[in-house]
């Protein structure tokens, strides 16, 4: 550490900061600023000035205050106890600051992100005499709900253990084991840093090759995205970005969330914290809190914070992934990161490009994209970083620059429309302008499950959706009564489509949730509508006679009146189906 006083503040400029008076500072080196000790990260280097982006408010820092570099980059501390906390922009806990300043956030506070008094019931995997590669398990613990922490060699570490401590309590940062390196003696604790800005290391990257299961029938049939890919939300204010992904973060079959507010307003994040704390996690029968971290920084918090808290975030996913698990990141919004970007590029006074963003906006965005992935990490078996990001167009406009850019770097579009959201349907994705990479790379997975029928009833049922978006610019101009009989099956059979399988209620205890062999079932017997009434039109009798019966509408209560527990329940809809088109067919 520096502690020279050779660095001072040379102007301010909001949390842009000018020193002067050293050469010892390197790029991304972490800084403390002025008489409050404010934390921040030098961004530019120019002879013997730098330039400092300031995570905290910058009121009242003045030229010729000290500025202490602390000799390398910005780091997390990684270790047990991350689970079920909650986190600002640079991993500092908001907990333990509200014990020391309250509700807001006082400059200068620095406590350690891991409650270090904790005590944690060890398994010692190693002993003397073992060598250790980077990523090796050589201790373990259990941590919140069923996470068992894995402690792993920090990566670029390796040796031969030297002495071990018996399995037993202990903190943090006790020592649990040496390694003789080529360094010298290293002790090992349970926790290690490791800068936000740099990817952790990995032994191979995989091809996906299974779903993300969400339990959102839109997203699992029609556009899945795979554990280890991307996806994003796009969509106006107003349109469910946020409540699509809470619902993601409840119901998604990731092992563990890392819940990213980036600029969001404070009471979402509010509802986060009240609705996982309250919710039960179906996997686990235990509290959400208990797999989840969340990482706040909220609108009204330091701009330059919420740039880092992507970076946060993701580093904390990436040593969860390096254990084994699979890890499902969201972040709301990219939007608010990316104009982070731009009022810190402007203050830098750097050449603006599209709309004022920055011109390394893209390959901002691909680094923070390329860290997911599906790997074998290398602690050995498998592992993955799966990221939703909502992006917050301007107007719902989606050739603003974040929206066009983010869509070069994922693979799972989830378009939200503002017009969908004014009629009550939700989640508001546009089947007709949304789409998934991932499905082809995925089919095996949907074979080897649910059989070949589940692929072909999902491109029977995206067919009759297209069929529907054609024929209604013809009712627009004519009106629906003069098209033909089985032009008006094909748009009965699409709004059941529409409002018995793509709207989705998450706040009713049956539908908030939706198993897949479910989901089958419900696309059998929606075409199986489609099939019976198609042979009563074929023989001149008009669909109006079978819509009367009800049927329709019994079907599209289907995701509300068969619990997930007694899907077979939907099969006698489907024989009731075939006993009205038989009665009917007597009739006439």
């Amino acid at each position: 550490m520096n502690g020279s006083g050779d660095y001072f503040v040379s102007s301010v400029n909001g949390p842009v900061v000018s020193i002067g008076g050293g050469r010892g500072l390197g790029m991304y080196d972490m800084v403390y600023v002025g008489g409050d000790r404010l934390i921040g990260e030098v961004v530019a280097l120019e002879g013997d000035r730098a330039t400092v982006q300031v995570y905290e408010e910058t009121t009242g820092v003045m030229p010729g205050q000290p500025v202490v570099g602390l000799g390398g980059p910005m780091t997390v501390t990684l270790g047990p106890g991350l689970i079920g906390g909650i986190f600002d922009g640079i991993a500092r806990p908001l907990v333990e600051i509200e014990k020391q300043s309250g509700a807001f956030i006082a400059r200068g506070l620095n406590p350690e992100p891991l409650n270090t008094e904790a005590l944690w019931e060890v398994e010692v995997l190693c002993r003397p005499g073992d060598k250790l590669a980077p990523g090796a398990v050589y201790a373990s613990c259990p941590e919140l709900g069923v996470i068992t922490h894995r402690v792993t060699v920090a990566p670029g570490l390796s040796g031969t253990v030297v002495s071990a401590m018996p399995s037993g309590s202990y903190r943090v940062n006790d020592v649990i084991a040496v390694l003789d390196t080529e360094n010298g003696p290293a002790d090992l604790t349970l926790c290690h840093k490791w800068p936000i800005r740099q990817p952790r290391p990995f032994e191979a990257r995989m091809s996906p090759s299974m779903p993300l299961v969400t339990g959102q029938r839109v997203l699992d049939t029609f556009f899945p995205v795979a554990k280890g890919g991307c996806a994003a939300i796009p969509g106006p204010f107003g349109a469910g970005k946020t409540m699509t992904q809470h619902q993601l973060a409840k119901w998604s079959d990731a092992d563990m969330i890392v819940y990213i507010g980036c600029g969001e307003r404070g009471n979402e994040m509010t509802q986060v914290l009240d609705e996982f704390s309250q919710l039960t996690d179906p996997k686990t029968g235990r509290k959400m809190t208990e797999r989840t971290i969340l990482i706040a920084n909220t609108s009204n918090m330091p701009v330059a914070a919420r740039e880092a808290s992507i970076y946060t975030g993701v580093t904390i996913a990436e040593y969860y992934r390096d254990m084994g698990y699979h890890v499902a990141i969201m972040a709301d919004s990219t939007s608010r990161w990316a104009e982070a970007l731009r009022e810190i590029s402007g203050r830098l006074e750097e050449m603006p490009a599209e709309e004022g963003f920055p011109a390394y906006l893209p390959s901002r965005l691909a680094e923070f994209y390329e860290r997911a992935g599906y790997v074998r990490p290398l602690s050995g078996g498998e592992g993955s970083i799966t990221i939703i990001g909502a992006v917050s167009p301007q107007g719902g406009d989606f050739s603003e620059p974040v929206t066009q850019n983010t869509k070069r770097f994922i693979r799972a579009f989830w378009a939200l429309d503002r017009q969908l959201a004014y009629t009550r349907h939700f989640p508001s994705i546009n089947w007709m302008t949304s789409y998934s990479e991932y499905f082809q790379m995925l089919t095996p997975w949907y074979v080897q499950r649910y059989g070949q029928d589940f692929i072909d009833m999902r491109g029977r049922l995206m067919e009759l959706l297209q069929e529907e978006s054609r024929l209604m610019e013809i009712v627009k101009l004519i009106g629906a009564d003069v098209l033909p009989d089985d032009q008006k099956l094909i748009v009965e059979t699409a709004r059941v489509i529409r409002v018995g399988f793509l709207q989705q209620n998450a706040y009713h205890e049956t539908d908030t949730y939706v198993r897949m062999d479910k989901q089958k079932l419900m696309m059998e017997v929606i075409l199986r509508l489609y099939d019976k009434a198609r042979e009563l039109v074929e023989t001149g009798i008009p669909v109006s006679q079978l819509k009367d019966t009800g049927i329709f509408e019994d079907v599209i209560k289907i995701k509300y009146e068969v619990p997930n527990d007694r899907i077979e329940d939907i099969r006698q809809i489907g024989d009731r189906v075939d006993k009205l088109v038989l009665e009917i067919m007597r009739r006439n």
